[in-house]
């Protein structure tokens, strides 16, 4: 916010953005703290890299601000109980059935409401796009003319280190040119 209103403030003129290095990703946290030594930014407010609260607490006045926002019906948990809490997070831990059992007959019972005709998916077409999960293909390196075939794209895809539409892509295009001038893909 303080850049935004120092771009109105001073005009967007008197300001530039210069790429002052290229580096790996992993070494983001590192040079940016070599940065923020070096040039110590005006409008950079957190303290340290990967941590803007870091060295920063909320005075009093704040505090009591943010707890009379989120005291009962402001609080977006208000009234929230069971299913349609989304305090249970990925943990689960605030739900109710958290740290029970069900019994076999009960996982049973469960399983087949939900087979067959009772499928949410029964007689429903894939989705368009989603192709054949299971489909055969073949990948040549033209680079050294070798050959290898995989269960799935999605295999084929995890072994070349490339996202699967780039393969997926590949077949809908009807394309013929090597990718990346080196792997052609045939489906089997």
């Amino acid at each position: 916010m303080a850049i935004c209103c120092a771009l109105l403030k001073h005009g967007y003129s008197n300001f530039s953005l210069e790429i002052l290095e290229y580096f790996e990703v992993s070494d983001l946290l590192v040079r940016e703290k070599h940065y923020w030594d070096k040039y110590t930014p005006e409008y950079n407010i957190a303290k340290e890299p990967g941590a803007p609260m870091s060295g920063r607490t909320h005075s009093e006045e704040t505090k009591k601000i943010i707890s009379d926002a989120l005291t009962g019906d402001k609080n977006p948990m208000f009234g929230k109980t069971g299913e349609n809490n989304p305090m249970f997070g990925k943990t689960g831990k605030n739900h109710p059935m958290y740290g029970k059992n069900l019994s076999d007959k009960t996982k049973q019972i469960m399983s087949d409401a939900k087979k067959g005709e009772n499928n949410p998916m029964y007689n429903k077409p894939r989705p368009q796009g989603a192709g054949n999960p299971s489909q055969v293909i073949e990948v040549t390196d033209i680079t050294n003319n070798t050959t290898t075939s995989y269960d799935s794209i999605r295999e084929a895809a995890r072994a070349l280190n490339i996202h699967k539409s780039v393969i997926d892509n590949y077949f809908k295009r009807d394309q013929k040119k090597p990718y990346k001038g080196q792997y052609t893909f045939k489906k089997i």
